[in-house]
């Protein structure tokens, strides 16, 4: 995005938000820190101008993980708006309107599409897509200051999450000045850091741990340990007590094992709908490959450090697949 198209793309969400009064806002399936924190944070700003905005999040999706609990969700619906079709409808850290099928229910969408991902598919009426920020809720604060709000600390709370879960607690190459001139103004709006980083990394579920040992036990290394790859099955998940999003941070472990220039953490999905089908979670270890190329060629897509998919493919075609797409770039 080159700056008079990031400019153009700033002020026509701006004037649309000025000039709506009532709004939607959703984000993606399975939402993570960043989808959440920005949804939060950008609920909190527009209620600050005095908007009618309410967040759609399926009922599907609950119970959310149990780091992103503390949320308050003031303004939530679980049941797509009667009135969407009045509504603007702002899309946030949703590379592809795909990702919430939910939302779409055959009326058209006046669509705001807020994002960081490089390969965002651009869908909606206004794109204002920043590559080159650390996470969609440094976009979300941008605006905040666009429109002149102060953030209330709910607000700021919100936005720091999704900074420092985006971030990898500021330690991916995402991590830039801008992130951590964000953070410091948050901070002094009444962030409070210690408190923030328990209710995300502290307190883990004793099955957590339980999952994470059944991921260890199942590493497997190829080609020279450029592939870091572990495999969480049904029974897994099962034996351990462990919830879906348990495995949230698993592949962080695998990422840093030495030599590793890809790390995988396939999963099972454990609704029966979805019987025989596992999410590929992507990680670059050392920025030598893009794991969001790999990612569109399994039909998902993400960020060149951090991707997925989900497949049906059997383990030894998937194992075959992720090789030969790892060999390509190196």
């Amino acid at each position: 995005m080159t700056t008079d198209t990031f400019a153009t793309s700033r002020e026509q969400v701006l004037e649309a938000v000025r000039s709506s009064e009532r709004f939607v806002l959703v984000t993606h399936e399975n939402p993570d820190g960043d989808a959440l924190g920005s949804l939060v944070g950008m609920q909190g700003i527009l209620r600050s101008l005095g908007k009618d905005s309410v967040m759609f999040i399926p009922a599907d999706e609950f119970p959310l993980p149990y780091e992103y609990r503390f949320f308050s969700l003031d303004g939530l619906v679980t049941e797509t708006p009667r009135d969407i079709a009045d509504r603007l409808v702002v899309f946030l850290d949703c590379g592809n309107i795909d990702r919430n099928p939910a939302v779409l229910n055959g009326v058209p969408l006046r669509i705001v599409n807020v994002d960081h991902h490089h390969d965002n598919t651009r869908f909606g009426m206004i794109d204002h897509v920043v590559p080159a920020a650390s996470c969609t809720a440094e976009i979300v604060w941008d605006l905040m200051r666009g429109l002149e709000v102060e953030p209330t600390r709910e607000i700021a709370e919100a936005l720091y999450v999704g900074l420092v879960t985006d971030t990898g607690r500021f330690m991916y190459e995402n991590t830039g000045v801008r992130a951590h001139h964000m953070a410091a103004e948050l901070i002094a709006a009444g962030v409070d850091v210690h408190a923030i980083y328990r209710r995300l990394y502290e307190g883990i579920p004793f099955a957590k741990l339980q999952l994470l040992r059944c991921a260890l036990e199942n590493v497997r290394r190829y080609d020279d340990g450029a592939i870091t790859m572990s495999r969480l099955s049904e029974e897994d998940f099962r034996t351990s007590g462990a919830e879906e999003s348990y495995s949230e941070g698993i592949i962080d472990h695998l990422r840093a094992v030495e030599d590793t220039r890809v790390a995988v953490l396939v999963r099972e999905l454990l609704d029966p709908a979805k019987a025989g089908r596992a999410k590929v979670s992507l990680r670059s270890a050392d920025g030598t490959v893009d794991v969001s190329a790999i990612a569109r060629a399994g039909g998902g897509g993400g960020h060149r450090q951090a991707a997925g998919f989900t497949t049906e493919l059997p383990d030894a075609a998937l194992v075959s697949f992720l090789r030969e797409q790892v060999r390509a770039q190196l």
